[in-house]
């Protein structure tokens, strides 16, 4: 893969190998077919995750044990043409193994026997409809009309219905259908309407006229439940567990926009050209913001270049064109002439008053970076996103907050595939509502925070999970100037925690840290160093190990067999003897092989070339790849392995933590990645915010309360606790009141390079990470003493889970923090709080089985 996996992302990919093994088999050996679904919020990265599964399908992946299928064919299937180059074109950016050759779209003109193996077709529902060439099989529509299917017409020997039939009882062949989008293939049960394109996708399943089913299909949606139950019917198809990746951990990710700022009238009256102008200062206040911190990285990559969507309705009359593309020049006069563009359906130039404003194709506008202002209709296109994309104003009245939000939607992607520290304003996407008041913002609020509507399919997904906000009337914060430099340097002491992952290899960590620390220039030759310590390790357990070894070893190169003998009158079954032969070069590749999943496959090969004993007629990596192979089945071995690297991996995190500290953003990001390629939580550093967005008014458009002391604060020193209910507000008051108070911080509530963040397994066994709402400085400058105090309702069905994570946080921690403290509030509104720094009530807590049992117990006290 060319792109580093996100740990959702390689759960996932795991997940959906394990059911294509158990597919393959299923098909291969029983014959059965059988689906699965894998749903994914917008912005997840869902043909990401299918590359990597495809080339996986291809070739294997050591990671998770997965066999390559040699007879796989991959089917990829969309009710949409535009899709499929889309997507091919995104499969050879994300797989570095996933050639062009692999890669054709099915055209009019395909007519194959079969579908080859190891390769990737696009086809989509209209090729199979009743009217295309590759069914009727003739070459033009002006042919006279078809006859039956047994005089096929000579200029085409296959329809593709006899290509897909013939591949499907090839047994040397698995065609694996991927469907994307596979909501949209699927009617609801309840429709009486024969869609022709959802009666082409139940055709291809389930087979038709002499055309089996298809053994394997994968469905592709952010919405699958049509999907899911369209399978659970299916007659003879036996339906894995469907594969969920969670949008808290999409979003947690930084691959999405943190915040949706949403503008909108606060008056009656006509203002489109008004907030017009405000949209369009706002995209040059964003290319400022851009330019400024790329100049800040100190980076040789170019600046992002943000984007103003201007959506219009469906039929927009010529004089609202005319009048947006003047206010725009009017508000932006040096905006090049080529800097504005279109993507309507009739894709031709728009020539009004002067301006000539061309079309361009959606897949186009990310990468052809002079386009600054794009005009769209509907959602533009599925599939389409453009993480540059800023700013969007909707010319749009509120009852058309579907097609809004749609739009919204495809423009979450953050633009660096990551989250900029601590900046707020640079983490969000704007969106002006020229048409909308209060009460209808709202409206698209909830859509844009995931709360479904009445009657609401799926189909406006807008990505994202918990962490995301969407905000009326923020207001950034800055660095509160009032805030002691002492304060600042134990807020840069603070630990956090990484997400455990389902799968790691100690190894490939270790690898890709000494790579990492090479390129830095952290540490001189490090991958040299990193092997070197793994070949001592493994000197050490050939040596400690020998005998088994050496019975290994004997096991490798002795094939041993048997010879029976099946009468063929008696009909008796005799063994006639035992044989021996002696393994062959690929024999022994097989074994190899299998110890690269043990060690790591590059470990293996590094280490074969470091005890190849070489002379003149032999390069001694036979002797190397047996001996090798005879250490990987040792047990054990991969443990003591795993330690060493973690141990050595540890050493040098420790070593260059201030170091790292201190790169870049994006080099930074590498290392977090690096350390959180663990089954366990290991620390992270809390990385200071730069700018810190918060909403000043609540739902009626009143002013919220604000308090003084927060380490970011606006021009006044103040800070906005409008998200605090009031015995959160309690908590912080009575904090504040303490002696020695000096500081506090509300700490984000998505876990995020700003924020103290506590990894926790929920009651299903998932690892998961709280941000405790408090952190509280209190102290002289010599020595600023650090709090933790996180109110959370007892009545919660995550409060049990959370509690057990702060408990062994502190377990780990609890020399760093003063105080670490939960507090709830009882049903009589009293106070209690559970002191996690104590032992015997992390211990109360771990044997707790209620909630609210434990705060009223004599492990909590009043606060």
């Amino acid at each position: 893969m060319r792109f580093t996996l996100k740990d959702y992302q390689v759960d996932a990919v795991g997940d959906v190998l394990r059911n294509l093994a158990d597919a393959r088999f299923d098909w291969q050996q029983r014959r059965r077919p059988t689906a699965f679904s894998l749903t994914a919020t917008t912005g997840a990265g869902k043909t990401v995750m299918a590359a990597a599964v495809i080339e996986s399908l291809f070739d294997g992946n050591d990671d998770f044990s997965f066999e390559a299928d040699p007879g796989a064919v991959v089917l990829w299937f969309t009710d949409d043409p535009s899709l499929n180059e889309q997507t091919r074109f995104r499969l050879m950016e994300a797989g570095d193994r996933i050639a062009h050759s692999r890669l054709e779209v099915i055209e009019n003109t395909f007519n194959e026997e079969n579908l080859e193996p190891g390769k990737v077709y696009f086809l989509n529902a209209q090729k199979l409809s009743k009217n295309s060439l590759l069914v009727k099989g003739a070459p033009d529509d002006s042919q006279e009309p078809l006859v039956e299917r047994s005089a096929s017409p000579d200029l085409r020997a296959f329809t593709m219905w006899d290509t897909i039939r013939n591949t499907i009882e090839n047994d040397h062949l698995t065609l694996y259908l991927i469907l994307d989008e596979a909501h949209r293939g699927m009617k609801a049960p309840s429709s009486r309407e024969r869609d022709e394109k959802s009666t082409i996708v139940a055709r291809l399943i389930n087979g038709t006229n002499g055309v089996p089913p298809v053994p394997v299909v994968w469905g592709i949606s952010a919405t699958v439940d049509r999907f899911n139950k369209a399978m659970a019917a299916s007659e003879g198809r036996l339906s894995y567990p469907p594969i969920r990746v969670d949008p808290a951990r999409v979003q947690e990710s930084g691959l999405l926009k943190d915040d949706i700022r949403l503008d909108f009238p606060a008056e009656t009256g006509q203002f489109d050209t008004v907030l017009l102008k405000r949209a369009t200062r706002k995209v040059k206040e964003s290319t400022v913001l851009w330019r400024e911190y790329a100049d800040g990285q100190d980076t040789a990559a170019d600046p992002v270049v943000p984007l103003l969507v201007v959506q219009v309705p469906n039929t927009p009359s010529a004089d609202l064109l005319m009048t947006a593309f003047n206010t725009v020049r009017e508000e932006w006069p040096d905006l090049p002439g080529d800097a504005m563009a279109h993507v309507f359906g009739d894709h031709s130039a728009i020539e009004l008053g002067g301006h000539a404003v061309p079309y361009v194709s959606p897949e186009k506008v990310q990468d052809r970076t002079h386009i600054r202002v794009l005009f769209a209709k509907d959602a533009i296109s599925t599939g389409w996103d453009c993480p540059r994309a800023e700013v969007l104003v909707s010319f749009r009245p509120a009852k058309d907050e579907t097609h809004i939000t749609q739009l919204l939607g495809r423009m979450i992607r953050t633009p660096l595939a990551r989250r900029v520290p601590g900046d707020d304003r640079l983490n969000s996407v704007e969106c002006v509502l020229p048409h909308f008041n209060r009460q209808t913002a709202t409206a698209v609020a909830e859509v844009l925070l995931g709360q479904k509507r009445e009657g609401d399919d799926g189909t406006g997904d807008t990505g994202g999970g918990e962490g995301r906000r969407v905000l009326v009337a923020p207001v950034d914060m800055n660095v509160n100037a009032s805030i002691s430099p002492s304060v600042w340097k134990a807020f840069d002491r603070l630990p956090s925690q990484t997400l455990p992952r389902k799968a790691a290899k100690p190894t490939k960590r270790l690898t890709a840290l000494a790579q990492a620390l090479s390129r830095d220039g952290l540490l001189k030759d490090a991958r040299k160093a990193a092997y070197g310590e793994m070949f001592a390790v493994l000197d050490g357990l050939v040596a400690r190990h020998k005998q088994k070894v050496d019975e290994a070893t004997y096991g490798i190169l002795d094939v041993e067999g048997e010879t029976i003998v099946a009468g063929v009158r008696s009909k008796n079954v005799a063994i006639a003897g035992k044989f021996s032969e002696m393994a062959d070069d690929r024999s022994v590749e097989a074994d190899f092989k299998a110890a690269g999943r043990v060690l790591s496959p590059d470990l293996a090969r590094k280490y074969a070339d470091h005890i190849a004993v070489v002379d003149a007629d032999d390069d001694g990596l036979f002797d190397a790849h047996v001996r090798i192979a005879a250490l990987a089945q040792v047990e054990g071995v991969q443990a003591e392995l795993d330690r060493a690297a973690d141990t050595l991996a540890g050493k040098w995190l420790t070593q260059y933590r201030v170091a790292i500290k201190g790169l870049l953003d994006e080099r930074r990001a590498v290392y977090d990645d690096i350390i959180a390629m663990s089954t366990d939580p290991h620390r992270i550093d809390v990385l200071r915010p730069r700018i810190r967005a918060e909403e000043t008014e609540d739902s009626a458009g009143n002013k919220v309360a604000t308090k003084t002391g927060h380490l970011m604060s606006d021009a006044q020193g103040r800070f906005p606790i409008g998200s605090l209910n009031n015995w959160e507000t309690r908590v912080l008051e009575s904090e504040m009141s303490q002696p020695g108070f000096r500081a506090w911080y509300r700490n984000p509530a998505r876990a995020s390079e700003d924020s103290l963040a506590i990894a926790y397994k929920d009651g299903k066994g998932n690892w998961r990470r709280l941000c405790p709402d408090f952190v509280f400085f209190s102290g002289e400058d010599e020595e600023i003493k650090v709090s933790i105090v996180d109110p959370h309702g007892f009545h919660l069905g995550d409060a049990l889970p959370k509690l057990r994570g702060l408990a062994d946080f502190t377990a780990e921690y609890a020399h760093e923090f003063h105080r670490v403290e939960a507090v709830a509030q009882m049903k009589d509104k009293t106070l209690r709080v559970l002191d996690l720094k104590s032992e015997a009530v992390r211990k109360a807590i771990h044997e707790a089985g209620d909630a609210e049992r434990l705060y009223l117990s004599v492990a909590a006290t009043d606060y």
